[in-house]
């Protein structure tokens, strides 16, 4: 048993060598949702808050972040969210793909699926209520239709 704990312990001392990288990516402000869709503070802060973490190029890694094995799975949900969405190259998706992801906003924010419940262990102010939830979803909904008018207009 003496010989599984150093093992373990030695183990753990290894990994902390093979960190995570921690660069974001640089800002590009003419491509960043909340910039583009020019949105209203409140809204933009909750978006920051709650979202910007994982799905955007502005992630600001937590302390625990620094200690592997954590970080990896850190890494790999930053990876994720921002593979399914990075509101910081929002512009540069096709106008289908920004309507797509603008009804995945919508769904994954009525059925309280985003944010994680996982990522309010170190981000409690990152919880949404009941009332800022129907905020943002009205929000994305608005911007929604917005783009769908911009569209029959260009046509």
């Amino acid at each position: 048993m003496k010989k599984i704990i150093v093992v373990i312990l030695v183990a753990f001392v290894i990994i902390q060598f093979f960190p995570i990288d921690k660069t974001n990516p640089p800002p590009t402000p003419g491509m960043d949702f909340l910039r583009i869709k020019q949105s209203p503070e409140k809204i933009a802060k909750m978006i920051r808050t709650s979202c910007y973490d994982c799905h955007s190029n502005e992630t600001k890694y937590p302390w625990y972040s620094s200690i592997s094995p954590a970080s990896w799975f850190v890494k790999n949900h930053i990876n994720e969210g921002r593979k399914h969405l990075n509101f910081s190259t929002f512009a540069v998706y096709e106008t289908n793909r920004q309507l797509h992801k603008l009804d995945e906003c919508i769904e994954m924010i009525e059925k309280k699926e985003m944010p994680l419940e996982s990522y309010y262990v170190g981000h409690q102010s990152a919880k949404l209520t009941d009332e800022q939830r129907a905020e943002l979803v009205h929000y994305f909904k608005r911007v929604k239709e917005d783009t769908e008018r911009r569209i029959m207009f260009n046509k």
